[in-house]
């Protein structure tokens, strides 16, 4: 420590050296501290800034949830009723259209059969039962060609069944349907007929003929009889 100088002189002495002293620490450590301050706060924010970026997006979550729930009730409310309606319109035609060929079916086989059998009895008599013989095959017909038959069989047939001695057999070798609905069909016919004159020898003919139906009262009835 330096000596006290005299206040007279001018010179400072060692009191206001000592006292010097302490402020110019006060100000190197208030300066460290103050740096030490900035250091931290820098720290504290570039840790904020890290954690900030490492953190997840949490506001794209309930965007993609929300999207999820939207497409699911697309699904729950539009696209699976219109699938269930699709299958059940799906269906329902496949019935129908199965109901309709079976329908079809079963309205080729009826009208075959009645088309042959009533060709038969339209073609086939004897001259002791001509008149109870054809007048029985009237059941099977309707429309003009009932009358126009009523007309032939009244006026010519059995007339000259009973003068003549006319017997006549009709057989069916083949039979085909052409088209069939419900109320409506065309069949086609291949047809034998033999006939007798009194004595005289027997004569076969030959003769393809188109035969249309329509059902009436249930009955599958010849509307047209027309040599092919």
């Amino acid at each position: 420590m330096s000596a006290v100088t005299s206040p007279r002189t001018g010179e400072r002495s060692d009191t206001d050296q000592v006292l010097e002293t302490p402020v110019e620490s006060e100000q190197t450590v208030t300066t460290e501290e103050a740096g030490e301050d900035e250091t931290v706060e820098g720290d504290t924010k570039a840790t904020d800034v890290a954690t900030d970026a490492d953190e997840p997006n949490h506001d794209e979550r309930p965007a993609k949830a929300r999207h999820r729930i939207r497409w699911s009730r697309v699904i729950a409310y539009g696209l699976l009723p219109g699938l269930a309606l699709l299958l059940a319109s799906a269906a329902g035609f496949l019935k129908w259209q199965d109901g309709s060929a079976r329908d079809a079916g079963v309205a080729r086989a009826e009208s075959v059969r009645a088309a042959t059998d009533g060709t038969i009895a339209l073609l086939s008599y004897r001259p002791d039962t001509v008149q109870a013989d054809l007048e029985a095959a009237r059941g099977r017909l309707t429309g003009t060609f009932l009358q126009a038959y009523t007309s032939l069989t009244h006026d010519v047939v059995i007339p000259g069944a009973k003068q003549k001695q006319i017997s006549a057999v009709a057989t069916v070798p083949a039979a085909a349907s052409t088209s069939a609905t419900a109320n409506h069909a065309v069949v086609l016919l291949l047809v034998n007929q033999t006939v007798v004159v009194g004595q005289d020898a027997p004569s076969s003919t030959a003769s393809s003929v188109r035969v249309t139906l329509d059902k009436i009262g249930g009955r599958w009835l010849i509307s047209q009889f027309d040599p092919v």
